[in-house]
């Protein structure tokens, strides 16, 4: 028998059908062990030697997979064909033998699209495994571990409020701050554009000033609004008449086919997917056999599927849409491997796969991988110039017409800023030949700062760069975000209070380590280890020989010392230079104190040196913020019930009521729909009685209370939510609004098992005796007679499932037996004791040996 090991077990069936009797296919789901989270767990001093723990959610698949492998003659490892699938497949080849479970022949097989064909050819070729991909995953898996064990520490003691600190992640981090730098400091110029709406033939088009008064008219040459009128009087004044036509071919090739970079950022600007979503759904297709393995920098495909890709362009299309040569690509990103294939369709014919968020990137896959091979779109770009009678003004306008689509006829690539002027309609037009012009137009504009990166443009610079890998760009950016160093708004990256200060501190004290070009060349080194060209051990000890004594040296130095020298640091940003000259450290409230930079238990601050004769304070993140700060309370009144003061307050949250003093104190957070301006001892009052109750529900009699909660102002009854549009509502809303409220929550909220109307239904199940039926589940689309119910494959398409389909579904789920419970086995009960007889005391038994904390899983880069 041969023992097979894949990652999924969606894989691991897919393939057990393919190889038929004498295999068995067993999943090890993804990673099976990591190192501890602990210090030690790599030993630079002992040659970088590294301690691995199994995860304790896979001892039931590791068990699994060494009960079959003591019966099997062969193990064979069929894990992705990547560094992390040769990883796993030696973390399975190295716990089997420390099990003594390791047969005696391993194989190691790849396949870079899971058909039947493809893993048929892997089966016939299988090769031992690659010493240098495992050296490589190694050497990357040691230096996350060093990077974050040895630099979060020196955060957490040096930079309170800080969490973590990556390899990858605090430069891509960087990335995002170093371009939010750029939009503070950049100084907006006012510039005008004379426009003239001219029509020739009864077409209308649209021409720019481009020359005026014998000068060349540049972006900002008219900035204001003086030269505007003068300049668009000057061209209501003039007749213009052509004096140039001037007609260019173009020819616009298709991009090639997706890599794992590319598909992340089409992806977001074409389907508004995140890269970790995206990755998530191309997985569950590649899984399904539908497309080729999605982590890739390659951009050639298979000569048969070029040959393919050729044979439905001509189907689809004509003749003349299919290149006369096929078309080869060369990858341009930076540490580009080129190991694998591009992403593509496994089948040409197939132009639909799955349904929802599947079906919408396989087409996007499918679009561009068939546009790659297909003919070059001919275009013809005119422009047309036009002079007054004076020859001192000139106007143009420029057009383009397709004259033969090619690629763009099926795939056009998205861009992160759009805007063409090029691709507008002209009219015939010749030299001599005098347009109406119809109107003058004189518009003010502003010169914009870059924009934000948005996940598209973040994942491209990084590329570019070559910065971290492809395959962990997902994980990179979600850990920005669960870190809470990000906040992405309309999908565009703005750096939070901590990324900021972390990045900074990273900057003052790591600089080397957050460089761009230091970290693509440890890139290098890492590719080279991969390639056989370089030691794993050498690469780590090249890096650790600097990197150690920097830690310590910054370990040893006093958070003040620390402190001062972020102050300096970031005194540009936190107390830029003032118009009138003043000095900008001098503090608005007292006018004696100079501000600057303090550390404390929840982050960074921005205090006054007269403290605690001065308490003005503002947050890190109010850069350069005037007169805005906290001055200390603000007294607004007196409880009339208590006596106490109410005082206006700022705290880590925001800006809150408090009810006297101490720990006691009653305190409110002050909402946001509320205006300082507003905040009288009325409003005071109102807050700190929340909650307010409405009154008893009618039917039930419980109370229906409202009041203002994490996520805003809301109603509750009996555990059950009901949310309010504003604050204001939750002193105005009557009892016959909230039931309605509550009922409206309760209609639309809960998921309403059994009640749910059916997608589709089938007739009645020959086995049941009940109805077959389509339904909506939380999980996706699943089908139920009633007793079983069975998910539908992520790529299959529910509109297409039929009653044959259905029912093969329910019946394979049926023979699997009752999902496990995962109920706790229950302890083996204790034989009764026997009668004790008059004897010597026992020594007291050995306390049983502390269980290993599990392993966490592996951060990202």
């Amino acid at each position: 028998m041969k023992l097979v090991v894949v990652e999924s077990p969606a894989k691991a069936k897919t393939i057990e059908k393919y190889l038929g009797p004498g295999h068995r296919v067993l999943a090890s789901y993804g990673h099976i062990r990591d190192l501890p989270a602990k210090d030690g767990s790599v030993d630079p001093d002992n040659g970088f030697e590294m301690e691995w723990e199994a995860y304790a959610d896979k001892a039931r698949q590791l068990k699994a997979i060494a009960d079959e492998a003591k019966n099997a003659d062969t193990l064979i490892l069929a894990t992705d064909p990547d560094r992390e699938g040769e990883a796993i497949s030696w973390h399975v080849r190295e716990v089997l033998s420390k099990r003594r479970a390791l047969p005696a022949n391993v194989q190691r097989v790849t396949f870079n699209a899971i058909t039947k064909a493809a893993v048929l050819e892997a089966m016939a070729n299988p090769r031992a495994l690659d010493e240098d991909l495992i050296d490589a995953y190694r050497a990357r898996r040691a230096l996350d571990y060093l990077v974050g064990f040895t630099l979060s520490p020196v955060l957490w003691r040096k930079l309170p409020g800080a969490k973590s600190a990556g390899r990858v992640q605090s430069v891509t981090l960087r990335l995002v701050v170093d371009r939010e730098r750029e939009i503070e400091l950049f100084k907006s110029q006012e510039y005008w554009s004379i426009t003239a709406d001219m029509e020739h033939d009864g077409i209308p088009f649209v021409t720019r000033l481009v020359r005026w008064k014998g000068e060349k008219i540049e972006r900002l040459t008219i900035g204001n609004g003086k030269d505007a009128e003068a300049a668009k009087a000057d061209v209501q004044a003039g007749r213009f008449t052509v004096a140039s036509v001037e007609t260019k071919p173009l020819t616009r090739n298709p991009p090639p086919p997706f890599t794992t970079s590319t598909l992340q950022q089409e992806a977001a600007r074409k389907l508004g997917f995140s890269a970790s979503h995206t990755m998530r759904i191309a997985q569950a297709l590649y899984e399904d056999g539908a497309i080729t393995y999605m982590r890739t920098d390659g951009v050639q495909m298979d000569g048969s599927a070029i040959s393919a890709a050729r044979g439905a362009i001509a189907n689809r299309y004509d003749a003349s849409y299919v290149p006369d040569k096929p078309r080869q690509y060369v990858a341009k990103a930076k540490n580009a491997q080129e190991a694998h294939e591009a992403i593509r369709p496994t089948d040409f014919s197939k132009d639909r796969a799955g349904s929802g968020d599947h079906g919408r990137l396989y087409d996007l896959i499918f679009k561009r991988a068939l546009a790659s091979q297909m003919a070059s779109a001919r275009l013809e770009r005119t422009t047309v110039e036009l002079v007054d009678g004076t020859g001192q003004h000139s106007l143009r306008a420029t057009g383009q017409v397709v004259l033969f689509p090619g690629y763009l006829a099926l795939y056009e690539e998205g861009r992160d800023d759009e805007g063409d002027e090029e691709s507008r309609r002209l009219p015939r037009i010749k030299s001599g030949d005098s347009p109406a012009k119809k109107a003058v137009n004189a518009e003010q504009h502003f010169t914009q700062p870059p924009p934000r990166y948005s996940e598209a443009s973040l994942v491209k610079k990084m590329e570019e760069l070559g910065i971290g890998r492809p395959s962990t760009y997902a994980s990179i950016l979600q850990t920005l975000k669960d870190r809470d160093y990000v906040t992405v708004e309309k999908n565009r990256f703005t750096p939070n209070e901590s990324g900021r200060l972390v990045t900074s501190f990273l900057e003052r004290f790591f600089e080397r380590y957050v460089s761009y070009d230091y970290t693509a060349g440890l890139e290098d080194s890492l590719d080279d280890v991969s390639g056989g060209r370089a030691g794993w051990q050498a690469v780590l000890e090249a890096f650790w020989k600097d990197f150690k004594p920097k830690t310590v040296e910054v370990m040893e130095q006093k958070p003040s010392e620390v402190t001062a020298a972020l102050d300096e640091f970031l005194a540009p940003y936190l107390f830029p230079e003032k118009e009138d000259g003043t000095d900008p450290r001098l503090c608005p409230v007292c006018q004696e104190g100079k501000l600057s930079l303090r550390g404390g238990r929840f982050g960074a601050f921005i205090a006054c040196s007269n403290y605690p004769e001065c308490k003005f304070t503002r947050r890190f993140a109010q850069a350069g913020a005037g007169n805005e700060g906290d001055a200390g309370p603000v007294v607004i009144g007196t409880d009339p019930e208590s006596g106490m003061e109410i005082s206006k307050r700022s705290g880590r949250f925001g800006p809150y009521i408090q009810l006297g003093d101490g720990k006691d104190a009653k305190r409110s957070s002050i909402p946001k729909d509320v205006p300082g301006e507003d905040l009288d001892l009325g409003w005071a009052l109102k807050l700190l009685s929340l909650p307010r109750t409405v009154g008893p529900h009618p039917e039930t009699g419980n109370p229906i209370t409202a009041s203002i909660g994490r996520f805003g102002p809301y109603l509750a009854h009996d555990g059950k939510y009901a949310r309010l549009g504003s604050t204001m509502e939750v002193f105005e809303t009557g009892m016959n609004a909230a039931v309605v409220k509550l009922a409206e929550a309760a209609a639309g909220g809960g998921r309403q098992r059994g009640k749910a109307e059916p997608l589709k239904t089938f007739g009645t199940s020959p086995v049941t005796g009940n109805e077959v039926k389509l339904m909506a589940g939380r999980f996706g689309p699943y089908v139920t007679d009633g007793d079983t119910n069975a998910t539908l494959p992520k790529t299959a398409n529910p509109d297409e499932l039929t009653v044959e389909g259905a029912l093969e579904l329910l019946v394979a789920r049926a023979a699997k037996g009752p999902p496990a419970k995962g109920k706790k086995k229950a302890a083996p009960k204790k034989a009764p004791a026997a009668k004790k007889e008059p004897a010597a005391k026992k020594a007291p038994a050995k306390k049983p040996a502390a269980k290993k904390a599990p392993a966490k899983k592996k951060a990202a880069e």
